[in-house]
């Protein structure tokens, strides 16, 4: 099969021959119909993730038809050669205390396509535990749509919905306009609570404008900015990019029992990254991660997508071919790359 190969981190992906991936026993091949191209896959390609092996094939949203199951997956699921389908990006295991407990986003025996096995960058994906991690696709979604769900806006939904427990009347900061930053600016929005939308970018000031946020500048006094513009500090603030500086500002935004939602990959120096700590403790702030959205949760979401109360095909920019992957995770790292939307690889 054709698939988005590195041999190399850092090093430009090349197009490749590679073969199909091998079916699970309680897995599935699907073939993939579209993939995103997400910051998460550019952090793996730069070596941020110590899970990936070399060579290897990233990509892990991505939505497609089922092309084979593995012979120990129950018929009486009801899947069946075809089957329109999504999977998280976390598959989880479903007989570790975490998963036992309705958390298999924090599978402790998770695996995840495109970072601890080939992705979806190919003609073809293989996940594992497909009972518990294929998730059917309303008809009324196509795969655009359902690839760009994969991760951003599946992680901003639950970021949004349950950890940050927004509720009406608050107000909200997201610092970072990319792709899951949007999505958690459209889920904002919707629920009809004031959204301030923070970033360097104009144009990712400009997208999150169309979406009903008040920009704020980004950088250098963005805390400042959001305490001014709010009154006094948001109730709630998202990093949706992830580094020292957007996750201070972000809890330096809040006001007094507010609630910070980490979001955006912390990784190398930003891993060990300094918090206000006096802030945190004198005004009783909270401190959250998110981490993905479960298998189980997706239903409610894709429900809600399927009726149009979120359009999040309004957030794809771009739509390119398996071709043009390369060129797309390298800009990635680029300064802008924030506010042009999500890219989706069409196959």
């Amino acid at each position: 099969m054709r698939a988005v190969l590195f041999t190399a981190f850092g090093e430009r992906p090349e197009l490749a021959d590679v073969p199909v991936p091998q079916c699970p026993p309680r897995g599935a091949v699907i073939r993939v119909r579209a993939t995103g191209v997400c910051r998460s896959d550019w952090h793996g390609w730069m070596g941020h993730d110590d899970t990936i092996a070399l060579p290897h094939v990233p990509g892990h949203e991505f939505a497609g038809e089922i092309a084979e199951l593995g012979s120990e997956v129950d018929p009486a699921a009801g899947w069946a050669i075809g089957d329109r389908v999504t999977a998280p990006f976390i598959c989880a295991c479903g007989r570790c205390p975490e998963c036992l407990a309705g958390n298999e986003q924090v599978c402790d025996a998770q695996s995840q396509p495109g970072f601890t096995r080939w992705g979806s960058f190919a003609e073809l994906v293989a996940i594992d535990e497909a009972e518990l991690n294929l998730i059917r696709l309303p008809d009324a979604l196509g795969f655009v749509e359902a690839a760009s769900l994969g991760c951003r806006f599946a992680t901003a939904y639950r970021a949004i919905v349950s950890r940050s427990r927004l509720a009406p009347g608050e107000q909200i900061a997201v610092h970072g306009c990319g792709g899951v930053g949007l999505s958690a600016i459209m889920i904002s929005v919707a629920a009809g609570v004031t959204v301030y939308g923070v970033d360097v970018s104009d144009a990712a000031l400009e997208a999150a404008e169309k979406l009903g946020a008040i920009p704020v500048r980004g950088g250098e006094g963005a805390a400042e900015r959001i305490l001014e513009a709010s009154g006094g500090g948001v109730d709630v603030s998202v990093d949706a990019y992830g580094s020292s500086e957007t996750s201070f500002a972000s809890v330096r935004s809040l006001k007094k029992r507010g609630r910070h939602v980490q979001i955006g990959l912390m990784v190398g120096t930003s891993a060990l990254a300094a918090m206000p700590m006096d802030a945190v403790i004198a005004g009783e702030l909270e401190i959250l991660g998110s981490h993905g959205m479960a298998a189980h949760e997706y239903p409610s979401m894709l429900g809600a997508v399927a009726e149009e109360f979120f359009r999040p095909i309004e957030l794809v920019g771009r739509r390119i071919t398996l071709d043009e992957v390369p060129d797309a995770l390298a800009a990635m790292g680029t300064a802008g790359a924030a506010g042009s939307g999500m890219t989706v690889v069409e196959l």
